[in-house]
């Protein structure tokens, strides 16, 4: 991690509350990544950024926090050149893959279903505007 931060590397967010950091979502190019599972868009100009991730300390879980990152890893990503965000839910019964957040957050911001990835991962998608 150490590297590719050092390397100008995209790798994610922090979120904050009261100046102390309480969350993290990963979110960066696709192709920064080991295999997701996502669509193959290659031959596309697209840029496709990931989102694989949320944490979010156990005091602070419940308050609205992975939404809110949410929306500002869409903002980061749309800065930083995307076209399309996608991500890997699952349903809150999945026994695991639950640190990638839940299919109703994502429905919630706009994204939609394009696939699975495997029998638990949702694949869902948001184009972005520019």
């Amino acid at each position: 991690m150490k590297s590719r931060v050092e390397a100008g590397v995209p790798i994610g967010i922090l979120g904050y509350r009261d100046g102390v950091p309480v969350a993290w979502c990963s979110i960066a190019p696709r192709d920064t990544y080991r295999a997701l599972g996502g669509l193959d868009d290659s031959g596309t100009l697209e840029q496709v950024w990931a989102l694989a991730c949320f944490f979010i300390k156990r005091e602070h879980r419940g308050q609205g926090l992975a939404r809110n990152l949410l929306l500002a890893a869409i903002d980061h990503a749309a800065r930083n050149g995307a076209s399309i965000v996608e991500a890997y839910p699952v349903d809150p019964d999945s026994p695991s893959y639950r640190f990638m957040g839940f299919v109703d957050t994502f429905t919630k911001a706009g994204f939609q279903e394009v696939g699975r990835a495997g029998q638990r991962r949702h694949v869902m998608r948001l184009s972005i505007s520019r």
